[in-house]
């Protein structure tokens, strides 16, 4: 069965993955180097202060002898991704020695980031122009109504509480993998479409810029260039303003496709508009793993299949009917049930059993989170157990061959 799988963990992974021209071009910027030395293993940061003044290829095994006797295994894992993204440049000599030596335009922007001082990506606007800016509270409220509203979209255009009018990129994107649409019908939700309502929000949220990433030729605009445009973005400070005028059309055109998801929040005053960074943005630039942009959980499993959620969200109650039957629901509470049929029918739409589970347990209610397991193993067993009923068959493919021509053999007695 099918999964969407995150190709790129974080933007480091896009930046490996990019032509070496394009890794030079990126490595004009600042601010990329500051975000890839910032990505790096603590090993890999220790090799890049080490060497950044030397300007001269150093033996690999003079760098082995800084390591201590158990530190092989991490030295390979910094090794390798520092030739990956291009901050080593690895030489091998006639005697088939290996040395390293650090990018030249990382090496000199990294000097002069860490003999000048880092400055920021823009200066904020003044509080006489912005005057009342959204607190954090407001603004991480903001940034969740704006992304359940999208994820409303993608489940049924009828349940977003209000009308969106996402950008023709942002629906090439939904209609790239999440969507699907026949003529003169609704779009109706992909097998990749109903996996991905169930990940993480983190998961989430690196699926939609990878592929706005990975659409960016498409559209005429480079890849390099919109990378380097949301890594600086992640530079900026969360709650503050920044001058949307001082922008050229290719970010003002970028920063409305963010802003439908909730990582920016624009504003018009009388005669300046600007732009405020959500937590969502300034998270783009560390891993999922690092993101501590978890939210609470809600859901409680019992043993006798009945679920209960905690929450006052649209959002969630269609998510939980994806899997089971929702009897009825209250101001902060929806109460259903895990049945045979609901998991049948989740099953056909191509979610897993395990990507069931995964979401009850990251999405556990903090009352059950702390025990062991967050949800009844009878429940997780049987999940399995109803999935392994539709795959008791397996097809796989073939090659039939026939019409072979018959094997005649001559003998004194005749013909055989």
């Amino acid at each position: 069965m099918p999964q969407v799988k995150i190709i790129a963990k974080n933007f480091m992974d896009m930046v490996a993955s990019l032509p070496e021209f394009k890794l030079d071009q990126l490595y004009d910027n600042t601010f990329i180097c500051e975000a890839v030395l910032r990505s790096l293993p603590a090993l890999g940061k220790k090799y890049v202060l080490q060497l950044l003044f030397i300007e001269k290829p150093v033996p690999a095994k003079a760098i082995e002898e800084w390591l201590l006797s158990n530190g092989v295994s991490k030295h390979r894992v910094a090794i390798d991704r520092l030739v990956q993204l291009r901050v080593f440049r690895e030489i091998i000599d006639r005697k088939k020695d290996i040395s390293y030596l650090l990018n030249t335009k990382f090496q000199s922007n990294l000097q002069k980031y860490i003999v000048k001082g880092g400055v920021l990506p823009g200066e904020p606007m003044p509080s006489s122009i912005t005057v009342r800016l959204p607190t954090l509270e407001e603004l991480d409220a903001y940034a969740l109504e704006q992304w359940e509203c999208f994820l409303l979209q993608l489940i049924s255009s009828s349940q977003a509480e209000r009308p969106t009018n996402f950008s023709s990129s942002m629906m090439t994107i939904f209609q790239r993998g999440l969507l699907s649409q026949r003529d003169k019908e609704a779009p109706r939700l992909t097998v990749h479409g109903f996996q991905f309502l169930l990940m993480d929000t983190n998961a989430q949220l690196w699926y939609i810029i990878r592929e706005y990433i990975l659409n960016s030729e498409v559209r005429g605009v480079d890849t390099a260039d919109l990378i380097s445009f949301l890594l600086e973005l992640s530079f900026h400070v969360s709650g503050e303003a920044y001058n949307i005028n001082t922008l050229n059309e290719f970010q003002r055109n970028v920063i409305k496709d963010l802003a439908d998801l909730g990582l920016l929040k624009l504003q018009q005053g009388r005669k300046e508009s600007w732009f405020i960074p959500t937590k969502l943005v300034t998270n783009l630039s560390v891993t999922l793993s690092d993101s501590s942009s978890r939210k609470q959980g809600f859901v409680v499993v019992e043993t006798n299949f009945r679920t209960y959620a905690y929450s006052a969200s649209k959002l969630h109650c269609e998510i939980l009917r994806l899997f089971s039957r929702v009897e009825y629901q209250l101001p902060n509470l929806i109460v259903g049930a895990i049945t045979k049929e609901s998991l049948y029918n989740a099953f056909e739409n191509g979610i897993t059993a395990d990507q069931i589970i995964s979401f009850l347990q990251q999405n556990a209610h903090p009352r059950v989170a702390e025990k062991t397991p967050s949800v009844p193993e009878n429940v997780t067993d049987q999940i399995r157990l109803w999935e392994a009923d539709l795959n008791r068959v397996e097809i796989v493919s073939s090659n039939f061959y026939e019409e072979f021509p018959s094997r005649v053999t001559i003998s004194p007695f005749g013909t055989v």
